[in-house]
């Protein structure tokens, strides 16, 4: 099926200099077609976000449609491939997004020439009338100029090298921010347990909860990491730390290939000098080591959370800029701020079921 279905005007070819001959894209479903796992699994740039597993969470939780745009013809092998989710909201507008949730997500193809070529050719066949804009996601490439994506969101991802023994890893780690508070952890006795079972779930909320009423946000839906256990199945856990019966500190985290990806963690602040939090990801360290795992993706930081920059280079990880680059240029930065304004002052006085309900109501419109 060719991209109008997806883009609803027809698709031209690139503009002089990205590449020298016309390009037609074709629009392929990444849950029904086997070609775009078995090239996800193959390509060194893939992640846990260009897996049906995560596909299927957003299509089954949030209702969006997932899609793969590409110049290779249908029954060809797949050597490109731009993923993308439909966004339609009534609320925050239609949008084309890759990926929704995620904290990046790389376009696929041999090299930057080929891609800037596929977004030229996507770029101008998209009807202004009926999507909002698109937006890609990407760690390691940067659009030319000329494919007409502008910088829209700026942050910080980090990754921590798991290629090297325990001892030198932990032998890396802060001294006092991270080594001290594991051997605190210790000293506290604190329970650690991982998996995926309703009471493991249940804290899990309880300290999201917690914690997202400390950053003045709803929490996201119960029935998100629902969804995530199901798709996922055993490349998911949840990983918790408790004093006596209460739980003080968990993450969730997400295997894919080589790579182990924390995706949300929680604490309850009254605890945070047992250790709790470095005795979870300290955990989950050592048994990806066992498993073969080479890196931990540490996730996207925003660039003013320097607390939470801190903490991820005090385990030794690695940060470097990560751009959102869209198409027209987004400008919303004034009305992002006026947002956090917003809800500084509506979140602590807002009681906590309707905190849930709001999440369950407005998360699928802000993918």
């Amino acid at each position: 099926m060719e991209a109008a279905t997806l883009l609803d005007t027809p698709v031209s070819s690139p503009r002089p200099g990205l590449a020298d001959s016309a390009s037609k894209v074709y629009e392929i479903d990444p849950l029904s077609d086997a070609r775009w796992e078995r090239f996800g699994n193959e390509h060194s740039q893939s992640s846990v976000f260009h897996s049906t597993s995560w596909l299927k969470t957003l299509r089954h939780a949030h209702g969006y449609e997932p899609v793969v745009l590409t110049t290779c013809p249908p029954g060809s092998t797949l050597t490109n491939g731009i993923l993308f989710c439909r966004v339609k909201s009534w609320l925050t507008g239609n949008r084309l997004v890759s990926l929704p949730f995620s904290d990046h997500c790389d376009p696929l193809a041999g090299d930057s020439a080929e891609l800037d070529n596929l977004l030229s050719c996507i770029r101008k066949s998209v009807n202004p009338d009926i999507w909002k804009y698109l937006e890609i996601r990407p760690t390691s490439y940067q659009p030319d100029v000329r494919a007409g994506f502008h910088e829209s969101l700026r942050y910080r991802v980090h990754t921590l090298d798991l290629r090297t023994d325990k001892q030198t890893l932990f032998k890396n780690f802060h001294k006092d921010s991270i080594q001290r508070k594991i051997r605190r952890a210790e000293r506290e006795k604190l329970h650690y347990e991982e998996g995926t079972s309703e009471s493991q779930l249940k804290k899990f909320y309880q300290l999201l909860m917690i914690t997202r009423q400390r950053q003045f946000l709803p929490p996201q839906p119960l029935s998100w990491f629902r969804t995530l256990i199901d798709m996922f199945g055993s490349d998911l856990k949840i990983r918790i730390a408790s004093k006596g019966e209460i739980p003080i500190a968990s993450i969730l985290t997400l295997s894919h290939k080589k790579s182990l990806v924390y995706k949300y963690g929680c604490s309850d602040a009254r605890f945070h000098s047992c250790g709790g939090m470095m005795l979870v990801f300290w955990n989950a360290i050592q048994e990806a080591k066992d498993n073969g795992i080479e890196a931990l993706d540490m996730g996207r930081s925003d660039l003013d959370n320097l607390g939470l920059i801190s903490f991820k280079e005090h385990w030794g990880a690695v940060g470097k800029p990560l751009v959102y680059w869209s198409c027209p240029q987004r400008r919303e930065t004034a009305f992002r701020a006026w947002q956090k304004a917003i809800l500084r002052r509506v979140v602590p006085v807002t009681p906590e079921p309707i905190l849930k309900a709001a999440g369950a109501l407005l998360y699928r419109h802000i993918g």
